[in-house]
C-alpha cells in the first residue's frame, strides 16, 4: 500500500483541532481517557454509527479481512471497546480475545470472547501468543505509542499481522472542509448531546495525538514490523495500517497419528 501525503496544516499534516483546554499528557492522559470511556461507554455504539453514517461497521470488516489469516487464527482485539472489531473477527472464524483499559468499556462489550483489562503499553500476554492484531480508533489514545507498538510486537507470533483503523483527514479542499466542519463541529454537538460532551471536544481534538505518517510507519519498524502499509478509507476519512511482524514464522505442528 502506498505511502499517503497527509492533509492540512495541524500536527503531522492533519488539520489543526481546536481543543477547548491543552490536551493532556503522560499519567494524566491515561486516568482521563479511562474515565471518559468509562463514561460514554453505554452509548458510544450509537454515536459512532450517527458520526460515520454506519461506514465504521464496513471499514472494521475491511480491517479484519487485511490480516489475511485463515479461520482460527488468534486475534488480539487491542483497545477492543464495546467488541466491534472482534466481532467481525469472530465471524471470520478466528479465535478473539478483547483487551481494553476502560472497565466501562469492557462491561458495556457484546462480542461474547474473553476479555482482560489492561494497558496497551503493559500486556499480560506472553511472547507470541496471537496470529494477529486489530485496533480500532485508539491510537491517539495510548498515552505511550511506541510502548504499545512494542508490546503489540512482542504478543504476535513473527509473521503475525496486525492491522489498525484510525481516523484520517482527507487531502481534497472540498472533502476537507466538509470533514472539519462535521468532525470538530457537528460530533461535539451530537456527542454531548447523546452522551458526554466533554469526551466528544475531545475526540476530534485528539487527533493531534496522531504522528505523521513517516513517523508512525518508523514506529512500526523499530517496534520489530515489516512491510509496513497506509492507506486512506473512504477519500482519507479513515486510514487502514497494516504491518508484518518481523521474523521466520514457526514451522507447523507435526499431526500426530492415530
Amino acid at each position: 500500500m502506498a505511502p499517503r501525503r497527509n492533509a492540512g496544516p495541524g500536527p503531522g499534516g492533519r488539520p489543526d483541532p481546536a481543543p477547548p483546554s491543552p490536551l493532556p499528557a503522560d499519567s494524566e492522559k491515561t486516568a482521563r481517557v479511562r474515565a471518559m470511556f468509562d463514561t460514554i461507554a453505554p452509548r458510544y455504539d450509537l454515536v459512532n454509527r450517527l458520526m460515520t453514517f454506519g461506514l465504521d461497521q464496513r471499514w472494521r470488516r475491511v480491517t479484519v479481512d487485511a490480516l489475511a489469516l485463515p479461520a482460527g487464527a488468534r486475534i488480539l482485539d487491542l483497545a477492543c471497546g464495546t467488541g466491534d472489531l472482534s466481532r467481525a473477527a469472530a465471524k471470520r472464524g478466528h479465535t478473539v480475545v478483547g483487551t481494553d483499559l476502560s472497565a466501562g468499556m469492557l462491561a458495556a462489550n457484546q462480542a461474547h470472547t474473553p476479555l482482560v483489562e489492561s494497558d496497551g503499553s503493559r500486556l499480560s500476554f506472553a511472547d507470541g501468543t496471537f496470529d494477529g492484531l486489530v485496533c480500532g480508533y485508539a491510537l491517539r489514545n495510548f498515552t505511550d505509542l511506541a510502548a504499545t507498538f512494542a508490546e503489540a510486537g512482542r504478543v504476535l507470533r513473527p509473521g503475525g499481522r496486525l492491522a489498525v483503523l484510525e481516523v484520517d483527514a482527507p487531502t481534497s479542499g472540498l472533502w476537507r472542509f466538509g470533514f472539519d466542519v462535521w468532525f470538530n463541529k457537528v460530533v461535539p454537538v451530537l456527542g454531548g448531546a447523546l452522551s458526554d460532551r466533554a469526551a466528544y471536544r475531545y475526540l476530534p481534538a485528539s487527533v493531534a495525538y496522531l504522528p505523521p505518517t513517516p513517523v508512525l510507519r518508523q514506529m512500526l519498524l523499530d517496534a520489530g514490523f515489516s512491510a509496513v502499509g497506509i492507506r486512506p478509507l473512504a477519500g482519507g476519512l479513515s486510514q487502514l495500517v497494516v504491518a508484518t511482524r518481523a521474523g521466520t514464522p514457526p514451522p507447523p505442528s507435526p499431526s500426530l497419528s492415530p
